[in-house]
């Protein structure tokens, strides 16, 4: 049977990813914060958007190509940073950098990734972005970003909304520590899963490559204190434009949810803005994304760049992003839902969904170009400027 018929959602391949990962790593994969009341809210602010089928169009070829930053991509679909990405699929960033570059999507690589800029850089090409959790260290900063450079990436994200740790509760209650420290609970967990073991054993233990280069730590930290957390500081504008700076290619500012930031952000050297409430994985109260979005292009007017990220879980989803003003959209969970259910074949299969939903929604509301879509809202209320 074919994926696109067994796995024909991002939700099938959620499905399978829970049945392929021990209980610690879905933990650390599905969980946010608190009551995790933002994943919903991310979600219902997406299904609250609706549109205006067209009829008597004729015959419609969607062109789903974007030029965002300088680059061309296939379509307005990225790859968002994810923490020790390859715990959660033994050689997840290697296959992640490897799909987009064949597939023509961003991918942007974390600080706290399990594999070094080093190896991913060259993977991703053209492709890769590089996402900075700001550390504390002006050398160490310096040195990052040097090291980035050198391996190829051409975009820069600044994560700036994480001032300190979230408790993460659900992480807590699964006991899982950055680099993982088994217990026999894990090691049944693991064995449950022997796809997910045989890989980690061929690719080894998950651990912060590139931060252990700075910090050494015992094995017995929280997930949310691991050496990304222990280095990194709590940026304020001096550090924004130390960065600024350092890096001459474009630059990302992630995690803005506050309209009025925005003007200075954009002031202050940031070549583009990710809207973003960290799939609520670290704080609890934020609105959704999308309603942060809208009033983020309603004070910028039409040409600051906007990436949004938030509960995008179809074409249909990216669409109704960029209807409320985003020029491209980023999933993190999804990716590796899909690595999940099926290794390296999952990226390309939920590219291959993303793609053909994204062509088949723009046919059912007569689009050509998927930034039109502002102009079929149904939603009440004045559209976002184009």
């Amino acid at each position: 049977m074919t994926p696109d018929l067994r796995y024909p959602a991002l939700s099938d391949l959620k499905a399978a990813c829970k049945g392929r990962v021990p209980w610690f790593v879905w933990e650390y994969l599905d969980s946010a914060t608190g009551t995790e009341s933002v994943k919903p809210r991310n979600r219902a602010a997406l299904e609250q958007v609706l549109f205006r089928p067209a009829v008597l169009r004729g015959p419609i070829v969607p062109q789903l190509g974007t030029r965002f930053l300088g680059q061309d991509y296939a379509m307005p679909v990225g790859v968002a940073p994810v923490g020790m990405s390859g715990l959660i699929w033994p050689g997840a960033e290697a296959a992640l950098a490897r799909m987009a570059q064949t597939t023509r999507l961003p991918y942007c690589l974390s600080t706290v990734a399990t594999r070094l800029p080093e190896e991913i850089g060259p993977i991703a090409g053209d492709m890769g972005w590089f996402q900075l959790y700001p550390p504390k260290d002006p050398s160490i900063r310096a040195d990052i970003l040097a090291r980035a450079r050198k391996a190829g990436f051409r975009v820069l994200v600044l994560t700036v909304d994480l001032p300190g740790p979230s408790r993460r509760e659900r992480q807590l209650r699964a006991q899982l520590a950055i680099p993982p420290k088994l217990t026999p609970s894990m090691l049944w967990q693991i064995a449950q899963r022997p796809a997910w073991a045989l890989g980690t054993l061929r690719h080894g233990q998950p651990r912060l490559r590139l931060m252990e280069d700075y910090l050494k730590l015992d094995g017995n930290a929280p997930s949310t204190a691991h050496p990304g957390y222990l280095l990194r500081a709590a940026p304020d504008w001096d550090y924004l434009h130390a960065v600024r700076k350092l890096w001459d290619g474009p630059l990302v500012i992630k995690g803005v949810m506050d309209a009025q930031d925005a003007p200075r952000l954009r002031d202050a050297g940031a070549d583009a803005i990710w809207v973003s409430n960290h799939g609520g994985r670290q704080f609890d109260g934020a609105p959704a994304a999308l309603h942060a979005l809208r009033e983020m292009r309603a004070i910028l007017g039409a040409d600051m760049p906007l990436i949004y990220d938030g509960g995008i879980e179809s074409g249909l989803d990216v669409l109704r992003a960029l209807a409320f003003g985003a020029d491209f959209t980023m999933l993190g969970r999804g990716w590796h839902y899909a690595l999940g259910a099926l290794g390296a074949q999952g990226a390309d299969h939920l590219a291959q969904i993303l793609r053909d939903d994204l062509a088949s929604n723009m046919m059912q509301m007569g689009l050509t170009h998927a930034k039109d879509a502002y102009s079929q809202l149904w939603t009440h209320g004045p559209a976002p400027e184009s």
